[in-house]
């Protein structure tokens, strides 16, 4: 990897944090894969590969892993995504490719699609093989990524197989943006994450970290190369903005997710509230139970239906033990030097269908730590005058990833307001063949 130490060892140790977060989805041995295979229909036009945003031929990587043709099926499944490991352990399938397959028709189990080609790609990892693509001839073109995300990585894969010399900057010490530090590690693991772009570095990405991209500094960028993409993510979770939010005790969801991934934190205390209902919370909450929490709490000023959590993931927080508050606003964090709980008041539902306080309804729960996860902030607004904003979001040609300036691209959260890990993955995707078109570079290598 030209010089660059092993992501993979510069992972900490995570021994017990392995054992507090096991796969909530094991991986298939050949005995279960073969038989489930089998059991695709191997549609023509076929849904699951229509539902999936990066469209992975899906009949045809699974009909090479029955078949028996393993690494013909990573092929089939890394030529259409890049991240095809984490996301077949990331991406909510329910929804996407398994909520498409047609054996829903006949009241029948979907295939397991995300365990097959998750079995795929354990497989090629497993069997030491780089990757089934080489950079095509250096074409003297040269693109600076910004931030070392899903998107970014899809992007430089895309320029490196047209040989494009893709350089990467980002901010922290390790690559992969949210795979890497954001993803429940019982969905993906840090070190899966980290192999994945092991791999990906073969290409000849090149990563630069602990780098800041000032405008200044991205002013230079532009200058030294012949486009720049931006993959910055979101930034900071929203704060409260209540009192007490200042007090020893308070975090948010994105830092405690880090922090148990990294091993920084391997323990929690045993009262938690954790503030929103999205995906973020509900990993939070899961994470805060295997953490060592005997009462958890998630806190959402609306009801039931209007979480933004996928039902499944809801459903996996009830298992796990957690407790759900409804339609109740925090007011205030307790406590003196640390917290001690939270005070709420209750909302009702208007009739315009809006929640406004209910008089009188106040009440307390107790607490040792409330977790914050109320969606992130934008981390745009120094590029206004590069590129155009839309609500906080750059503005993109979908097609193509580009931007209201021409030698600008941009794709993943940083556009779309926070999606998942797939749909970055196309953005980056698409982008990568962009900027490829527009300095007249065609044809990938095989």
């Amino acid at each position: 990897m030209s010089g660059q130490t092993s992501f993979v060892q510069q992972a900490p140790v995570q021994a017990e944090t392995s054992a507090r977060f096991p796969d909530f989805h094991p991986p298939l041995d050949r005995q279960a894969a073969l038989p489930e295979a089998n059991r695709c229909l191997f549609c023509f036009d076929a849904p699951c590969a229509s539902a999936c945003p990066t469209h992975i031929d899906v009949p045809k990587f699974i009909k090479k892993i029955a078949s028996g043709n393993l690494l013909g099926s990573a092929r089939t499944i890394l030529d259409a995504n890049i991240l095809g490991a984490s996301c077949a352990r990331a991406c909510p399938v329910e929804v996407l490719c398994e909520g498409a397959c047609v054996l829903h028709r006949y009241n029948k189990q979907p295939i397991q699609i995300a365990r097959l080609q998750r079995f795929a790609m354990d497989f090629l990892h497993a069997s030491g093989a780089p990757l089934p693509f080489t950079p095509a001839a250096d074409t003297g073109f040269s693109v600076a990524l910004i931030g070392a995300g899903p998107a970014s990585l899809a992007c430089a894969a895309e320029l490196r197989r047209r040989g494009i010399r893709a350089l990467l900057y980002d901010a922290r010490t390790l690559p992969g943006g949210l795979n890497t530090y954001g993803v429940a590690e019982y969905k993906l693991p840090l070190v899966e994450s980290l192999r994945e772009i092991e791999m990906l570095a073969q290409l000849g990405v090149e990563f630069h970290f602990e780098t800041m991209i000032d405008p200044e500094a991205l002013a230079k960028l532009e200058r030294d190369h012949d486009a720049v993409f931006l993959g910055i993510g979101l930034g900071a979770i929203h704060r409260l903005g209540v009192a007490g939010e200042q007090l020893p005790g308070v975090t948010n969801a994105l830092d405690l997710i880090a922090g148990y991934k990294s091993g920084k934190l391997t323990r929690v205390p045993r009262r938690v509230v954790v503030v929103g209902a999205g995906n973020t919370a509900i990993d939070a909450a899961i994470a805060s139970v295997r953490l060592g929490a005997t009462d958890v709490h998630i806190i959402y000023r609306r009801g039931e239906e209007q979480m933004s959590a996928f039902s499944f993931e809801y459903e996996h927080a009830r298992l796990e033990g957690v407790k759900f508050v409804w339609c109740a606003q925090p007011r205030r964090i307790l406590g003196n030097a640390a917290v001690e709980g939270i005070e709420l008041t209750r909302l009702a539902d208007s009739q315009d269908g809006s929640f406004v306080p209910h008089p009188g309804s106040e009440f307390r729960l107790p607490a040792d730590l409330v977790v914050l996860a109320i969606g992130q902030s934008s981390q745009t607004e120094p590029l206004s005058a590069v590129v155009e904003l839309d609500r906080g979001r750059i503005r993109i040609d979908r097609a193509t990833g580009q931007t209201s300036n021409p030698k600008y691209f941009s794709g993943g959260d940083c556009t779309n307001g926070g999606r998942e890990v797939v749909d970055a993955v196309a953005d980056g995707k698409r982008a990568g063949i962009g900027i490829a078109a527009r300095l007249g570079v065609g044809v990938a290598a095989a």
